[in-house]
């Protein structure tokens, strides 16, 4: 009797023994973290090259050509990045500090290779297939709040940055400076959402143009957070700035300084960049890889 009593209570400790090791096994969920990173890598490119900036006797910026026929280049680039969303495998958007400009929007200057690569902490682990964010900033957010937003506020104002309107009370949505044509003539476009109103009197200020576009783009390989922190590769490709799906733009009076823009004339730019909101999600951006 006692022999058979030492044999069950072996055999139960056994299927204990195998039990514990299934439910701790390497592949199984509980032990994955709940939440990981996930790194958002831009490129900016004229079509599929990196764009090196230069002043306009560089012999070493990249030069583009239009779908008009004229050259231009960069000496800066920069655009805001706001309004991250991951988009789960069954449509769920997990919103990445949406409503706070410190914590989940950031100015992406390409003189500035650190701030191409945004890290978005504390993700919920999932499968993730689509990513959307805003080129721009939301209306409701959009004032220069140096009280509710310090962080930002100072990114975007702070030394050569100026991704601020001298005269309005919003941000600027990109900043856009170089030169074109075969003589080098200034190029400097600016875009952003407008005020319409008296310039000397703020109280009269209404919302004009809504320069901000929802971009959403969908992986070719879905982003497994967990385990892993993903890596999402971006291309801005900037030559969809004149010559964008929307519209093939030819610089000249009247549109390559911000100064003389109308309201229509920048659109122009803020569709081609960022899509028309309708029939195009994606402007010049695309995911170009997802490392896992």
């Amino acid at each position: 009797m006692k022999n058979v009593t030492n044999i069950l209570l072996a055999s139960a400790l056994a299927v204990a023994l195998v039990s514990c090791k299934k439910s701790n096994s390497p592949g199984d969920d509980t032990d994955s973290p709940a939440v990981n990173n996930v790194t958002l890598q831009f490129d900016n490119t004229f079509k599929d090259k990196t764009i090196v900036l230069g002043d306009a006797s560089s012999t070493q910026a990249s030069v583009n050509i239009s779908a008009e026929g004229q050259t231009h280049q960069f000496a800066e680039l920069k655009y805001v990045i706001s309004n991250i969303r991951l988009v789960k495998a069954d449509g769920q958007e997990v919103p990445y500090n949406s409503d706070n400009l410190d914590k989940g929007a950031t100015v992406i200057n390409h003189a500035k290779p650190a701030t191409l690569s945004y890290v978005l902490s504390d993700i919920p682990a999932a499968t993730y297939k689509k990513l959307k964010f805003g080129l721009g900033v939301q209306q409701d957010l959009n004032t220069l709040d140096e009280v509710r937003f310090p962080n930002f506020y100072a990114a975007a104002g702070k030394n050569d940055t100026e991704m601020m309107w001298e005269w309005g009370t919003g941000y600027r949505f990109t900043k856009i400076e170089g030169f074109y044509d075969t003589d080098k003539k200034k190029l400097s476009i600016h875009t952003g959402s407008t005020l319409d109103g008296e310039k000397e009197n703020p109280e009269s200020y209404v919302p004009g143009v809504d320069a901000y576009r929802d971009i959403t783009l969908t992986l070719p390989e879905a982003a497994l957070v967990g385990k892993t922190a993903p890596v999402i590769h971006i291309r801005a490709d900037f030559d969809k700035l004149l010559s964008g799906k929307t519209k093939a733009i030819k610089l000249g009076k009247g549109n390559a300084t911000p100064s003389i823009h109308t309201a229509d004339g920048m659109v122009e730019f803020v569709d081609n960049l960022g899509g028309n909101g309708k029939s195009d999600p994606s402007g010049m951006f695309s995911v170009t890889g997802v490392k896992n």
